[in-house]
C-alpha cells in the first residue's frame, strides 16, 4: 500500500511574534515495514535558521527559528509513504510474557539492552499498583505475549470511551483510567502505563491513520488526523503495535512518524516565542491512498 500524506498545522496570534524557535517530528521514519519515498517540509514565513538532527530514538527532528517577526506561521510536511502488511502470525506463536519480562531484567542482548529504556515511568506514563491489576487477567504467568496484548488490549477498548471533550494534553494518566474517556493520546499513555505494570517495554507511536468515510459518503480531504498508539517489546517477535483506540493488533493503514518514551518525546511541532498574544491553532491530516510506482 502506499500513500500520500500531508499535514498542515497553522498559528496565527492577536499579536505580532518577534522571535521563535520551533522543532519538528514531522518526517516518517523508514522501518522493517515502512518505506519513506520522498518528503518536504515547507515553512511559511521562511526561517532563519534552518537544520535536522537524528535525536536519541533516531527519529529526524527539523529545527528553525526566527529572528525576525510573524502574524502566523504555517508548517506543511508532505510525505508518500510505501507499508508492507506484516506477516500474519498466530497470537499463540509467541514467547511466554513472564519469560519475555526476566529476559529484560537480564538484558544480555543488544535488542534487550535497548529496549530496557522503555521500562521505565515518563513524564506522561507512569507506573502503578491498580494498572497491574487492570492487566492482570489477561496476564497469566506463562500466557504467549501477543495473545496476552490482543485480549488486554481488546478489553481496554471496550472499558474506555473516546471522547475529545473529556482531556487536555496535560491530563495525568490516573484521571484517564479513572474517567474512562479519553483521546489517543491519552489511551496510549494509559495503555503504556499498563503494560510497563507488568514490567514489560512499551513505546510511544506517533504517527498518522487511513480513516475511511461512511459508506456512500464522500472522502473529505484534510479531515484526518494524526494518531498515536503503542508498541510493546515481544522478545525475539522485536516490537509489535496495538491500537488501543481501534482495540486491535497495527496491521494497516497506520503510518509510523516518530517514536519516543511519551508524547513529550515526539510531538509534532513544539517550541518558544517571544509576543503572539492570545493564538488559533488549526490543524489539517489528508492521508489518502495512491496507486504503487508503475501502476
Amino acid at each position: 500500500m502506499t500513500f500520500h500524506i500531508q499535514h498542515t498545522t497553522r498559528y496565527t496570534g492577536s499579536e505580532a511574534v518577534s522571535v521563535g524557535h520551533n522543532e519538528a517530528w514531522l518526517t516518517p521514519r523508514a522501518t522493517g515495514l515502512q518505506r519513506l519515498l520522498s518528503h518536504s517540509l515547507t515553512i511559511i514565513p521562511q526561517p532563519s535558521v534552518v537544520s535536522t538532527r537524528t535525536d536519541a530514538f533516531g527519529n529526524t527532528v527539523t529545527q528553525f527559528s526566527f529572528n525576525q517577526g510573524y502574524d502566523a506561521l504555517t508548517v506543511t510536511a508532505v510525505s508518500d509513504i510505501e507499508l508492507d502488511r506484516p506477516a500474519e502470525r498466530p497470537a499463540s506463536d509467541s514467547l511466554a510474557w513472564d519469560a519475555v519480562a526476566e529476559a529484560l531484567q537480564r538484558h544480555e542482548s543488544a535488542a534487550e539492552l535497548e529496549a530496557c529504556e522503555f521500562l521505565f515511568d515518563s513524564p506522561r506514563c507512569r507506573t502503578h499498583g491498580d494498572f497491574a491489576a487492570y492487566a492482570a487477567p489477561s496476564f497469566a504467568p506463562g500466557r504467549p505475549i501477543v495473545e496476552a496484548l490482543l485480549e488486554l488490549v481488546e478489553r481496554f477498548h471496550g472499558d474506555f470511551q473516546f471522547d475529545p471533550e473529556a482531556t487536555t494534553v496535560t491530563t495525568p494518566v490516573e484521571h484517564v483510567f479513572r474517567d474512562r474517556r479519553g483521546v489517543c493520546q491519552d489511551f496510549a499513555h494509559l495503555l503504556i502505563s499498563i503494560i510497563r505494570s507488568q514490567g514489560l517495554a512499551a513505546r510511544y507511536i506517533s504517527g498518522y491513520l487511513r480513516t475511511l468515510p461512511p459508506p456512500g459518503k464522500p472522502r473529505l480531504v484534510g479531515a484526518d488526523a494524526s494518531h498515536a498508539w503503542a508498541s510493546v517489546y515481544c522478545g525475539p517477535l522485536g516490537w509489535v503495535d496495538v491500537d488501543p483506540v481501534l482495540g486491535t493488533l497495527v496491521i494497516e493503514d497506520h503510518v509510523t512518524v516518530a517514536w519516543g518514551r511519551d508524547y513529550g518525546d515526539v510531538a509534532p511541532l513544539k517550541g518558544v516565542y517571544i509576543g503572539g498574544g492570545s493564538h488559533q491553532l488549526q490543524v489539517s491530516v489528508d492521508v489518502e491512498e495512491t496507486a504503487p510506482a508503475g501502476e
